[in-house]
């Protein structure tokens, strides 16, 4: 095993939930996000970036362990993840690193309030630790230490958890530790509910002269809550400038491989949709932006890369080996711009379960694609969706309807979703036929049955004054 080192980078991995790619200054440029524009101006940004199941759980599983829901364990929301799974924190705790993770959890089953003690289950973030399973309460910022006590702090959360994601580094720092860091940030916003805003925002985007996504109906709810999502987006992003400022400050920017993403997107009005967990390119396209050693400056890579190929791909770039159980590719050798590194031909995505966030969209079971220039999914029926992406950027027409598609292209596609399909022996299964293949079917119940009640959703600990 390599000795660790302090020629290995730091690692700093911050993502927001439900932050389509869209809402971001490099996309959507009355969207303010000065921070992350300076952070891709500095390193490469990922235009095709997808989020491979996207619905929260099963996606957080799969960005912290590479490997297929199937795999990890947390198949739904609100069903933990196996506590004997690898994740990249185990790996790097192997290689001197000290892990820390601070923000929204949501592996840790129910209830959301849900204290996760020091040890297996915790993934090998075991060196601090300042979360919460799951709320999305962002003016009652609170948190898990070490201790089953809630701490309950004033003032926007993201603000809240910048503050204890310095004190983290900082002391680490001071220690002058011969390990590098790395430290994964989860901020909850912009996800719902967008009321009440952060209160420097609220007045940031007027609904009524926003500009809605060329697929979004032109109607008064639509533009509340896109202006109240913008808000949120850019409240994180002036975090993210505090982050980005302490690095500087304290010369750890040169040395440290930052990354920003989001673990999903949301429809917000889009085709007529809400929530997420749906093919298209709002539920399914994440902004992704890295910095740090060895990366090229101010450049965009425009093949898919998977949030399921994050891990071993992060890895790749710190120069540490990959353990041969992840689902995910390596690809750092095309993020760095390597002639000899082919980029990904297609990623997969999936909605395995027709239930939560599927249900609410009206949408059932699917699997598909997406490529360089495709978006593709079929249902258990055949062919549901094809877009065109790059005649057709926010995929007004579905040319998988009336016989729109090329009959090659068509094919190609569905040859690459069936092999992806086989690889994860992820045939299309009923519900029940799911769980009662990995024996999830009474944990199921007990998730539904205490998630029916409002405040449980919440999150909120019981008794609090």
């Amino acid at each position: 095993m390599e000795l660790p080192s302090r020629t290995k980078a730091n690692l700093l991995l911050v993502f927001t939930d439900e932050q389509r790619a869209s809402a971001t200054g490099l996309e959507t440029p009355e969207v303010l996000t000065p921070h992350l524009n300076a952070l891709a101006a500095g390193g490469v940004r990922f235009a095709r970036a997808v989020s491979n199941f996207p619905v929260c759980t099963p996606m957080r599983g799969s960005m912290l362990t590479g490997v297929h829901p199937y795999r990890h364990g947390a198949i739904a929301n609100d069903l933990a993840i196996r506590a004997d799974v690898t994740s990249i924190a185990h790996v790097l705790k192997t290689y001197g690193y000290c892990c820390g993770y601070v923000g929204k959890w949501h592996l840790g089953g129910i209830p959301r309030y849900r204290f996760i003690p020091p040890g297996r289950e915790r993934l090998g973030f075991d060196d601090f630790w300042a979360a919460w399973n799951c709320h999305h309460q962002y003016l009652r910022a609170k948190y898990l230490l070490d201790k089953p006590e809630p701490i309950f702090a004033d003032g926007y959360e993201p603000a809240v958890q910048v503050d204890l994601a310095i004190d983290f580094l900082k002391r680490h720092v001071e220690a002058d530790s011969a390990s590098p860091f790395c430290l994964f940030l989860s901020w909850g916003p912009p996800h719902g509910p967008y009321f009440p805003q952060p209160p420097q925002w609220k007045d940031a985007y007027d609904p009524q002269a926003i500009r809605l996504p060329a697929n979004c109906p032109d109607t008064p709810a639509n533009r509340r809550d896109l202006a109240a999502y913008y808000a949120h987006v850019s409240a994180c992003d002036e975090q993210l400038g505090r982050l980005l400022a302490f690095l500087g400050v304290r010369g750890l920017a040169e040395s440290t491989l930052v990354v920003f993403t989001s673990d999903h997107g949301s429809m917000l009005g889009s085709h007529g949709r809400y929530n997420k967990q749906q093919p298209f390119r709002e539920s399914t396209l994440v902004p992704l932006v890295i910095r740090g050693p060895g990366l090229p400056s101010g450049t965009v890579r425009d093949e898919p890369i998977g949030l399921m190929d994050l891990p071993a791909t992060l890895l790749g770039l710190l120069g540490i080996p990959i353990p041969g159980a992840m689902d995910g590719r390596d690809l750092s050798g095309w993020a760095r711009g390597d002639a000899s590194a082919a980029p990904a031909d297609s990623v997969y995505i999936a909605c395995q379960l027709n239930v939560g966030q599927a249900a609410l969209g009206g949408v059932g079971p699917w699997r598909g694609v997406i490529t360089s220039r495709y978006t593709y999914a079929r249902s258990p029926q055949g062919p549901w969706v094809l877009f065109d992406d790059q005649t057709d950027p926010w995929q007004l027409r579905n040319l998988a309807a009336a016989g729109g598609a090329d009959r090659r292209v068509l094919s190609e596609l569905e040859a690459l979703t069936q092999q992806w399909m086989r690889r994860f022996d992820d045939p299309f299964m009923d519900t029940e036929a799911i769980l009662k293949r990995f024996g999830l079917a009474q944990k199921w119940a007990e998730s539904q049955k205490h998630l029916a009640v409002p405040e449980n959703m919440a999150g909120v600990w019981p008794g609090r004054p």
